[in-house]
């Protein structure tokens, strides 16, 4: 991770203030008495209730039907930050299974730009500054992890800066909405992980509060647990973390439970697959992988190259591995190399280990030509300190170990 890149962390991981919600309900209330009643949107339970069905879709990746929802809302409060956040958030979620994908960028920002321009007026109409500075803060940092994303160092940095000191006039007030611990935590977990990882970058960090990745963890946890608008985004965060963490098991009892009550969502299935295979749920990772690759054959919306190199290559593991299926393993290794080359990750774990594996193959099969130049190609694109690169070396010495004592046998 650049430099710079971790400085847009700690100016602004708080990202992304939403939702995951009850199913619909038929509106038995007077939308009128809960706007004069509720001076936040983000605490009137009536627009809790129209957003819902919304939300929920939008998680689910059912972008077209929660578009047409979000419109309503606009329409509703057209001069009211929350409809364009939301709208923006959808656009987010587009570019979630593959942060590569750029199609989606332009809208998003633009969104938030609109949601950053009325949270403005507000902030400056109203007595109580925390409703504008929450969407103040969450548009800020979307725009930060896209320029991020993008390596536009300074406009990543600036929007960074702003999401932080939005941030703070939001800070501690979780007593008046749960919504408002989600930057609590993501700033508690980060500030404490970003120099633990990155050492050299302690100078740059000093004039920064001091974090506790125990306290981050358990505030996103409670949000997770307990907020309306911010509970999905801090489960995706945990999975995240509990992958940095090594918490397996809690990171599986996550992944799996987003995923039942997203089913369609690609992100949330790609980490069930992945604790599954973790754990050695052999049977329920290959369902999954499955259904994956399913999913993409029939197009289904945010399920792509990314994705699709997951499941293949734990499908070609179990077959290589545990049914010895060498031409199923074929299959699946090859279609690991072919998603990851319409990823261009040429370098991930999945595509050098898939390339190994085929080397494999070949020897058994007494293809050494072919052996060789799977090793020769994962040695060529790997980093040169990673695992396979390190077992493709040690199979092309091998190889030709193998190689030299036949020749000998045969001039013999």
């Amino acid at each position: 991770m650049k430099k710079n890149s971790l400085k847009y962390w700690i100016f602004g991981f708080t990202c992304i203030f939403i939702v995951v919600m009850k199913p619909a309900q038929a509106q038995l209330y007077a939308s009128a008495d809960f706007d004069s009643k509720y001076e936040m949107l983000l605490s009137n339970p009536g627009v809790q209730i129209e957003a819902t069905e919304a939300i929920n879709k939008l998680y689910n990746f059912k972008f077209a039907e929660a578009d047409a929802e979000f419109r309503w809302l606009r329409y509703r409060y057209p001069n009211h930050p929350m409809p364009y956040f939301l709208m923006g958030l959808a656009e987010w979620w587009k570019i979630v299974p593959n942060t590569d994908d750029t199609r989606y960028d332009d809208r998003c920002i633009a969104l938030m730009d609109t949601c950053i321009t009325l949270a403005e007026k507000l902030y400056d109409i109203r007595e109580n500054k925390i409703e504008p500075s929450f969407f103040l803060a969450a548009a800020y940092a979307f725009k930060g992890r896209i320029h991020s994303e993008r390596k536009h160092w300074s406009r990543a940095t600036f929007a960074g800066k702003n999401a932080l000191k939005y941030l703070e006039r939001c800070k501690g007030q979780s007593e008046i909405s749960p919504e408002l611990l989600f930057g609590d935590g993501l700033f508690n977990y980060f500030a404490e992980w970003i120099p633990d990882n990155y050492p050299l970058l302690k100078p740059v960090l000093w004039l920064f509060p001091k974090g506790n990745k125990q306290t981050g963890i358990q505030q996103l946890e409670k949000v997770g647990n307990n907020a309306f608008y911010t509970r999905t985004e801090a489960r995706y965060f945990l999975l995240q973390i509990y992958g940095y963490e090594n918490q397996y098991a809690k990171s599986y009892d996550l992944a799996k439970y987003s995923w039942e009550t997203y089913p369609d969502n690609p992100y949330f299935e790609r980490y069930y697959l992945r604790s599954a295979f973790v754990r050695g749920n052999s049977d329920e990772a290959e369902k999954i992988a499955n259904s994956i690759l399913g999913k993409i054959d029939a197009g289904k919306t945010g399920y792509e190259a990314v994705s699709g190199r997951n499941a293949a290559y734990v499908l070609a593991y179990y077959a290589n591995n545990y049914h010895r299926d060498l031409s199923k393993a074929k299959l699946y290794y090859q279609k690991t190399l072919d998603y990851s080359t319409q990823a261009k990750a040429f370098t991930s774990g999945y595509y050098l280990a898939s390339l190994v594996g085929l080397g494999r193959i070949a020897e058994k099969e007494k293809n050494y030509d072919a052996a060789r130049e799977y090793y020769k190609t994962a040695v060529d694109r790997g980093e040169k300190k990673s695992t396979q690169v390190k077992e493709a070396k040690d199979a092309l010495s091998n190889l030709n170990k193998v190689r030299r004592e036949e020749r000998r046998k045969q001039r013999n």
